[in-house]
């Protein structure tokens, strides 16, 4: 495949690949973690701008590595229906791609350094089981995302281990409502690669990428999709009940609600092409949007 002409045409295939609409699903689990542990009197700033950009590295290294395995396994070919990727359109060697992403994780391990003083042993575990994670998704014997553990991952990864981890570096401690508040974050963030998946449920069935869309098919997967876009108004309550929120508050994050509600609407009348890929930056942007006002919610 030839490279693009232009210099900016590579730099577009770049910034695709990169996924920056997808980049806050990094950024939100870190904002509720803080705003968990400011409730409890702790915040402290340099330790927050490095959790924030350790985790956005982690996020860039994960999806470049995806671009290089993918092009590598067969699973970004030309009928590919979403944003281009770097290696499949030659924006760049694939060799140099792979490159990109080892040398963006080595900079969160950098940056990791840091915050393993502050945290110990268990922030040490955190970040090599995130790095470890974000390759392991479509590289290695068993990649989780051909496996149809992609979801699981994510939802782990991003909820609870992001949130709960943010929490106990500023706090040093594990609180029940960083738990709680990372069960809403994991569902949305999930609901992000879920509709992705959905998207390309023909070509990564094609190139034998078992993803949980693949194996549920479209009607499951969409079920799936509007579970994971319904169920964070619940956790709210149950923060509410453990003091995490107060009563009077409670109902902020449901200003989210009409979104939700209308990318659900579009995601199942919708079978392929441009829509999904809105879908998915509205799913990315009611991600970022639910995080924010819940943390809004737990600082009042």
């Amino acid at each position: 495949m030839n490279l693009p002409a232009t210099a900016s045409s590579r730099r577009s295939a770049w910034v695709h690949g990169i996924r920056v609409p997808t980049l806050p699903a990094a950024l939100t689990p870190v904002i509720v973690g803080s705003a968990v542990a400011a409730r409890h009197h702790s915040l402290h700033p340099l330790i927050l701008a490095a959790t924030l950009a350790a985790a956005v590295l982690i996020q860039v290294g994960t999806n470049l590595a995806n671009d290089y395995y993918d092009f590598a396994k067969g699973a970004d070919t030309a009928q590919r229906i979403g944003p281009p990727r770097i290696a499949a359109s030659g924006a760049a060697r694939p060799s140099t791609v792979l490159l990109a992403a080892l040398a963006t994780f080595a900079a969160a391990a950098a940056i990791g350094a840091y915050l393993m003083v502050v945290g110990g042993l268990p922030i040490l575990l955190i970040g090599l089981a995130s790095i470890a994670a974000g390759l392991a998704y479509t590289a290695g014997p068993v990649p989780l995302g051909y496996r149809g553990l992609g979801e699981i991952t994510c939802f782990v990864f991003f909820g609870p281990v992001a949130v709960m981890g943010t929490d106990y570096l500023q706090t040093g401690h594990a609180h029940l409502d960083a738990l709680l508040a990372s069960l809403p974050v994991a569902l949305l963030v999930t609901a992000i690669l879920v509709v992705n998946n959905i998207r390309d449920i023909d070509t990564d069935r094609r190139a034998g990428k078992r993803t949980l869309a693949v194996r549920l098919g479209r009607r499951g997967a969409r079920v799936l999709y509007d579970v994971l876009l319904l169920g964070p108004y619940v956790f709210p309550f149950c923060l509410a009940l453990t003091g995490g929120i107060r009563w009077w508050i409670v109902w902020l994050p449901l200003l989210t609600l009409p979104l939700s509600v209308r990318l659900i609407s579009v995601v199942a009348r919708t079978e392929e092409g441009p829509p999904l890929n809105a879908a998915l930056r509205g799913t990315a942007r009611l991600h970022l949007a639910f995080g924010i006002i819940l943390a809004a919610a737990i600082l009042i």
